[in-house]
């Protein structure tokens, strides 16, 4: 049992119970004090609705193509509730989905009126609660109490709520994950239905493109099945012609039938008609042969009626600054046919100054007149040079030797005769291009009857008594002592000079090349009569062979083509020096070579038993194009110039010795 205490004593106990109720800080709200608090309440007060404000404004609104989620059922406040629960803070952005959701799903309660402070909790019956006094202090302690009581029921109807929130909330959390992972979902779809849609983007464009191309391929089908249809209707008509035409064949047939044996009698007929005409046929090729064979002969005596030795004059043009000759000087009288017929005479006027100087008058003029069997004067073309001496360069073809001089002073135009003129100039050619050219054509055409043909080319000079390969190239060149004129083989009469080079030939331009190498390796030097004159002989042979396989005919036949060095004569009163010995020894050796050569074609015109072919390496090496079975035809070049006029008689005196001689009947090689 305890003691009693007195009722004073309970008062002041009661006054000290209360006394740190009141004093004590409460963190429940006081109704007439909700804002009546301090700075640092107030933001207490206020930091929920802050962070509800915050995750109001991040809350991020779900797409519509979603289906919603339910609303959350939020029980209604009441009076009584004047704070908002507080939310925990979520960080996600599906939390914040769902929070928002939950916010605008829940309606806000009914605003609780404040109280003043000091004033009385209002009571349960609505009635105004009457104040205490001041001493009644075990009244204030129960109205207290009823206070307290009446703020635990508070707490723990919103405890209950904010379990219930949170709760929701769980639930809004897993709706907000669960639709997370449904957008996560719908995002990868919508990529893979982007990927999907790019492809068939990609898909589209390609099918258009072969729409267009099938289009075209329609397009083109449809032609061609229109064509098809045109040239079936052709054809239909033509198989109703056709059916018309065997209707006709057959009854043709059956006539057919009829004469068949006598067709039989008409074949045979037709067989042995077949057989005359195969033999008739091969008559006719061997009288086409004979006619070839004929037209050689023919060919070669028209040759013979001209002369198996021919002399030709030409006379250069004055070049530039040369003084120009004196009218009379040189005259081209016209044959019996008058100024149509190529003239063949030349006259030359000589004045003889010694004669004059003596008797003091002036001094007579002497004319020297030459015949030829064609002169050319200065105004003649290589292609008019040519032309007359076509028909010789082909008897080469039809195997007889034929060998072409070219003689005269230095200066005289013989090198532009025989090779042509630098530059490249086709109206310049000379004689070698031109008869190759020539060559080369008329053996094409006599393919057709069945002849081949091969061409071995060479190219020496004589360089005082030696002979050198104009030809040669890399370590070859210099080595003229090695070079010698020898036979063939025993009892061959062909020559041919030891390790010169011979160089089959097919076209022009491999004879150009050859051409173009001989001008560079030729022995020339400069002299009184030519700043750049040649000091030797120069030889081009072509050697041809010919064959007929059908009928096993061979023939084989030179070509010499030769340009001779100047046949300028000494001057005895000449003072020598070093140089000057050096060309009187060139000058000797050319003028007794070309001497040598005189006496051969005297030799080969009065039929002599010798031939001083040895006598010179030039007429050894051409033995064979200078006797009875060859054809030879010698161009005497002058110059235009008076101060040549000695030189140009020599040349011309010596031309019409040459003229005047006859050989024998030329024979073809052929075997």
């Amino acid at each position: 049992m305890e003691p009693q205490r007195s009722p004073l004593l309970e008062v002041r106990g009661n006054i000290e119970l209360k006394r740190p109720l009141v004093k004590a800080p409460s963190r429940l709200p006081l109704p007439g004090t909700r804002f009546k608090r301090g700075p640092d309440q107030m933001e207490d007060a206020l930091e929920p609705e802050k962070k509800r404000t915050r995750g109001l404004n991040t809350v991020t609104k779900i797409a519509t193509s979603h289906p919603r989620p339910p609303a959350l059922t939020v029980r209604p406040q009441t009076q009584s509730q004047t704070t908002a629960p507080k939310v925990p803070k979520k960080t996600g952005p599906h939390c914040s989905t769902a929070i928002g959701t939950v916010l605008k799903n829940q309606k806000p309660g009914p605003a609780v009126p404040a109280q003043k402070p000091g004033a009385a909790p209002p009571t349960l019956g609505g009635k105004k609660p009457t104040k205490r006094p001041a001493w009644d202090l075990k009244g204030q302690l129960c109205d207290l109490n009823a206070e307290l009581k009446c703020y635990r029921e508070r707490t723990q109807t919103l405890n209950q709520e904010n379990q219930q929130l949170q709760d929701q909330l769980k639930e809004a959390q897993q709706q907000a994950r669960a639709l997370g992972a449904e957008c996560r979902t719908l995002e990868g779809e919508l990529a893979r239905v982007q990927a999907q849609a790019e492809q068939g983007q990609q898909e589209l464009g390609n099918l258009r493109a072969r729409v267009l191309e099938l289009e075209e391929q329609l397009g083109t089908q449809q032609g061609l099945v229109q064509e098809l249809q045109k040239e079936q209707v052709g054809l239909q008509e033509e198989r109703r012609g056709l059916a018309a035409r065997l209707e006709e064949q057959e009854r043709r047939l059956q006539a057919s039938e009829v004469a068949l044996s006598g067709s039989q009698a008409e074949v045979a007929s037709l067989r042995q008609e077949a057989d005359t005409q195969a033999a008739l046929l091969v008559e006719q090729g061997e009288r086409l042969h004979g006619l070839e064979m004929e037209r050689r002969r023919l060919h070669n005596q028209l040759q013979e009626l001209k002369g198996n030795i021919r002399v030709f004059c030409r006379v250069r043009p004055v070049l530039p600054g040369e003084p120009t000759p004196s009218p009379g000087f040189l005259l081209f009288p016209s044959g019996p046919g008058g100024s149509s017929d190529p003239p063949t005479r030349l006259s030359v006027s000589r004045s003889d100054e010694r004669r004059g100087t003596l008797s003091g008058t002036p001094a007579p003029t002497t004319r020297h007149d030459f015949s030829f069997d064609r002169v050319f004067p200065p105004g003649s073309g290589q292609d008019q040079v040519f032309e007359e001496i076509a028909m010789l360069v082909q008897s080469a073809l039809d195997g007889y030797p034929v060998c072409i001089f070219a003689y005269g002073q230095t200066g005289s135009g013989k090198t532009f005769t025989m090779e042509g003129g630098p530059g490249g100039d086709p109206q310049a050619e000379g004689l070698i291009p031109r008869a190759l050219r020539h060559l080369f054509s008329v053996a094409q055409e006599l393919g057709g009857q069945g002849w081949t043909y091969s061409f071995v080319a060479s190219y020496v000079e004589i360089y005082n008594e030696t002979v050198r390969d104009l030809l040669a190239t890399g370590t070859r060149k210099g080595q003229s002592s090695e070079c010698e004129i020898r036979r063939a083989g025993p009892g061959s009469e062909e020559l041919t000079v030891t390790n010169a080079r011979y160089v089959p030939v097919s076209c022009e331009k491999e004879v150009e090349a050859l051409l173009q190498l001989a001008r560079q390796n030729r022995a020339v030097a400069r002299t009184s009569q030519n700043e750049r004159s040649s000091r030797s002989h120069s030889v081009f042979q072509l050697q041809i062979s010919g064959e007929h396989a059908g009928r096993g005919l061979q023939c084989a036949a030179p070509l010499s083509l030769v340009d001779l060095a100047g046949s300028e004569r000494l001057d005895p009163g000449l003072a020598l020096g070093p140089g000057e010995r050096e060309r009187l020894r060139e000058t000797q050796a050319i003028n007794s070579s070309l001497s040598t050569l005189g006496l051969v074609i005297m030799a080969l015109s009065n039929k002599e038993s010798h031939v001083p072919y040895r006598n010179s390496k030039l007429t050894y090496l051409l033995q064979n194009s200078l006797g009875g079975s060859a054809k030879m035809l010698m161009f005497v070049n002058i110059s235009p110039l008076e101060e040549n006029v000695s030189e140009s008689l020599n040349s011309l005196r010596f031309a019409s010795k040459v003229n005047q001689c006859v050989i024998g009947t030329a024979q073809a090689n052929r075997k």
